[in-house]
């Protein structure tokens, strides 16, 4: 089955997705922030599928940016919402997928820190995140 997404849903999907690297990335603090934008980044632009050829797009998302982890929060973790429950009701088969993708990105950042474990502000972020995503 092919799924055709309008502009205005690539953008959620995007901003969501990329949106929870970033988030990573501020609660990554000084545990190499920029270790962990890349490896989540790399990990959205890895994934397949329907959700996959979005994320790969080379094409702007939304501002992601923020003085605070908090700022970034209140955005990301909305969105993150947000795309769940527009998968759900247009492309349910991809829901799991996109969900999966973006805990795999923010796995994959967290897994730079030091020792290749996650430090615990890491943790309770992945939480969030999770949460975030089952929400819908």
């Amino acid at each position: 089955m092919s799924v055709t997404f309008s502009d205005q849903d690539k953008v959620t999907l995007r901003n969501a997705a990329y949106g929870a690297v970033t988030l990573m990335a501020a609660a990554a603090g000084a545990d190499s922030p920029h270790k962990v934008a890349t490896q989540g980044s790399i990990a959205l632009t890895s994934a397949t599928g329907p959700v996959g050829h979005v994320l790969a797009e080379k094409s702007s998302v939304g501002d992601l940016g923020g003085r605070s982890a908090a700022e970034i929060a209140d955005r990301v973790l909305p969105a993150l919402t947000q795309a769940m429950d527009l998968l759900r009701k247009q492309a349910p088969e991809e829901a799991g997928n996109f969900r999966d993708t973006v805990l795999v990105a923010v796995e994959a950042g967290a897994r730079t820190a030091k020792g290749g474990t996650a430090n615990p502000t890491l943790a309770a972020m992945t939480r969030k995140i999770t949460d975030a995503l089952d929400a819908a």
